[in-house]
């Protein structure tokens, strides 16, 4: 029997700075970064808000998405109408909400069985066509990280990836791209339901999970890749990260973050502070209030310093 895949899972709410670390960990040997993986059917017909992938071509051009859009779709089946399936199941399984019936129950119904099915193949799909020993999937849905567990032949690991709301509230004040904007109050009200799912998922498998504040990896990218690497069980000889600076190529994301396109010599920045200066008292009062009591939790202050954490710790989450 051949050794399970291994599904390196980040949960947390959006602008997480989960596409960066994707990245560089796509440049691990036997790594393979795919993006928001959720947004697949959505984006390849047309109903998402990009069709991109981090290759530049269209997924449905892609040549490792072209070849995976098939899998698990009936041969009587168009590609609208598989897609349109398979977005049905997200929408009633696995969405955030979703997450606590998931970890109780499994897989409770028939669609929760089919849509399961259909996430086991694509993993599986997906290596055999890029030879990936490690999935990164940076979704950050946790209905659809609740699930990884119970797909055979897959060994999920969690990475719950957590950044100052004020800085999430600054990323999503102005529209980027194909990216909306967002209120301060929505935003981190986001924020705290899917830091709160993301949660219940590391406390339900702790011994598979790691607690990320993503302003450790910009204070030590390379330490903080060590410990994502060891995580997994891979081996930090990989790291690709030299003091501050990674080399990107060219990626197969499916969406994310705009700057998946970048390749080249990276540089990460150790401040992650422009909130600092443009977010408004009005806007920062409303990340801080609405973002309690995991603000003070998950390190925070109200001055906008962090408390030092050593990467991987886990904040007391309410147990």
């Amino acid at each position: 029997m051949s050794d399970p895949l291994t599904v390196l899972c980040v949960t947390g709410w959006c602008r997480n700075g989960s596409t960066i670390i994707g990245n560089v960990l796509n440049e691990v040997p036997g790594f393979f970064h795919v993006g928001e993986l959720h947004f697949l059917w959505k984006n390849a017909t047309g109903r998402g808000v990009n069709d991109r992938c981090g290759c530049g071509e269209a997924l449905t051009g892609c040549p490792i998405w072209s070849t995976v859009l098939p899998i698990g779709r009936p041969d009587d089946t168009s590609p609208d109408a598989h897609a349109e399936t398979v977005i049905r199941r997200q929408w009633s399984r696995v969405r955030t909400r979703h997450t606590w019936r998931v970890l109780r129950g499994g897989l409770h119904d028939d669609e929760t069985r089919a849509h399961a099915d259909l996430m086991g193949r694509v993993y599986h799909g997906i290596a055999a066509r890029t030879g990936a020993r490690v999935i990164v999937d940076t979704t950050k849905i946790p209905g659809e990280a609740a699930l990884l567990s119970y797909l055979p032949g897959i060994r999920p690991y969690y990475v719950h990836l957590v950044r100052d709301p004020r800085a999430v509230a600054h990323s999503w004040r102005e529209p980027k791209q194909y990216v909306y904007a967002m209120s301060a109050a929505r935003s981190t009200a986001y924020w705290h339901g899917f830091n709160l799912a993301s949660a219940a998922i590391t406390r339900r498998h702790p011994d598979r999970s790691m607690f990320l504040r993503y302003e450790q990896f910009t204070a030590d990218p390379a330490g903080t890749v060590d410990a994502l690497l060891r995580l997994c069980a891979a081996d930090p000889a990989g790291n690709p990260v030299h003091g501050r600076t990674v080399q990107l190529h060219t990626n197969h994301t499916v969406t994310g973050n705009p700057d998946r396109f970048r390749t080249g010599p990276t540089l990460i920045r150790d401040s992650d502070d422009g909130w600092r200066r443009t977010l408004s008292s009005r806007r920062r009062w409303a990340a801080t209030a609405l973002a309690w009591p995991l603000f003070g939790r998950y390190g925070y202050r109200s001055t906008g310093d962090s408390a030092a954490a050593k990467v991987g710790s886990t904040p007391d989450n309410g147990r």
